[in-house]
């Protein structure tokens, strides 16, 4: 019984699939395609344990496809080139059985990596399934990312991770052999953070550690069995979201020193420099704003900073960095502004451009008076005219109210000065 529980018990068909109904339910995005073994390649992006290998052998199951497998972690540009040598042998572009090659953790790869994937792709060599847990918008190169559909997997649910316990208990044959009683499943649950295969490695060593045949899980048994096992920082885990949000907070609430403890905890967990640097990114615009725009120059020269220096030393590129951002004045009125467009435009729908604003590059649309009543700013003094910019149905609307903060202060000021009462500042 040297093979793990998960190994043990991982599904062979969509019928013994568990969760992510959205792609491979009875009306799921994949189902179909997959029945029919006429497939697109794809990129399966989701947290780790929530069945992207899985669902890459079934899908070359169930087509009756040539599959080839290659990790990122130990597969080299010679490894890629051997893998879609033997796959033109055994298909093609002008038949539905080309060979599916499914590549574990390709945000692993580098771009001289991924780009030698793209003629395969391309010519219909492979079909190429990638899995990630990373955003493949930054990590898969964007000529290869075009080539794929990405399908999202979502962390398991508690209905999802306790079918799994039951189904490991009904088909494998050292569990059949224990007579267990999940009489509580809470610390599993918690534990697991949404990992299928995290939850079965646990409910395993669980069961592994008990001396009886008899066996009844309960929170305390599960909490004390596995405490000296438990890691100060899991990265899929709640406690990893738990952590990151106590990292924003700070931050937010102009706590440096709070700040940058969350920061080591992330750091001597092991936290992905770029996902630490992304967060700085998207705070200094959310939560800052206008009321300190160098905020945001800082924020992404520490993101191309660390991108490019990587650990240990980006850990003082990113201190520098929360302590100013921490330090910093606060607004977060251009996050709201736009929250506030968006759902006027969803209440309003396709309102029509005004005619004077409208583009004018032909001679049909000029005659028809497209963009003849534009006031042109530069003609006026101090570059200002009033004009109406807005749909005819929403004049005199107000989006963005500044901050109160010395430069939004001043920003207040300029657009009552020149937009008077119009809007409400």
């Amino acid at each position: 019984m040297n093979e793990p529980l998960a190994e043990r018990v991982r599904p062979k068909t969509l019928e013994d699939y568990i969760s992510q109904n959205h792609l491979v339910g009875e009306k799921g995005a994949l189902t179909h395609q997959i029945k029919k073994g006429i497939l697109p390649s794809l990129i399966l992006w989701g947290p780790p344990g929530t069945g992207k290998t899985t669902l890459a052998n079934i899908i070359a199951q169930e087509s009756g496809r040539p599959f080839y497998t290659l990790s990122a972690i130990n597969s080299g540009v010679k490894d890629i080139r051997e893998v879609i040598d033997k796959a033109k042998q055994s298909g093609g572009l002008f038949t539905t059985k080309n060979p599916i090659l499914f590549i574990d953790e390709i945000h692993r790869f580098s771009k001289s990596q991924q780009d030698s994937l793209l003629a395969a792709v391309e010519k219909g060599w492979v079909t190429l399934i990638g899995a990630t847990t990373e955003n493949p918008s930054f990590e898969v190169i964007p000529a290869l990312l075009s080539r794929c559909q990405v399908y999202i997997l979502n962390a398991f649910g508690k209905e999802d991770l306790e079918a799994l316990l039951y189904r490991a208990m009904e088909l494998d044959d050292y569990l059949k052999s224990k007579k267990i009683t999940l009489k509580e499943t809470e610390a599993l649950m918690r534990l697991s953070g949404g990992d299928g295969r995290k939850l079965l490695n646990i409910f395993e060593l669980i069961v592994n550690s008990e001396a009886s045949d008899t066996i009844t899980i309960t929170d305390e048994i599960v909490l004390n069995k596995i405490q000296k096992n438990t890691v100060l920082y899991d990265k899929t885990g709640e406690q990893h979201y738990d952590i990151v949000s106590a990292f924003i907070k700070s931050i937010r609430g102009s706590d440096p020193n709070a700040a940058v403890y969350w920061l080591a905890r992330m750091i001597e967990g092991g936290e992905d420099v770029k996902f630490i640097a992304r967060r700085l990114l998207i705070l200094a615009s959310e939560d800052i704003g206008n009321a300190n725009p160098t905020a945001l120059v800082m924020a992404n020269t520490t993101f191309q900073s660390v991108t490019t220096i990587g650990y240990p030393e980006a850990r003082i590129i990113l201190s520098q960095c929360v302590i100013y951002l921490a330090t910093s004045p606060k607004s977060n009125a251009s996050y709201m502004a736009i929250n506030h467009a968006q759902q006027l435009v969803k209440q309003t729908g396709d309102l029509s451009v005004p005619i004077a604003l409208r583009n004018a590059p032909t001679k049909l649309m000029k005659d028809l008076g497209y963009g003849q009543e534009y006031k042109y700013a530069h003609d006026y003094a101090n570059n200002f005219v009033a004009e109406e910019f807005f749909p005819t149905e929403l004049s005199g609307t107000s989006l963005y109210k500044p901050g109160n903060n010395p430069r939004e202060n001043s920003l207040k000021d300029f657009l009552k000065n020149r937009w008077k009462d119009k809007y409400e500042l």
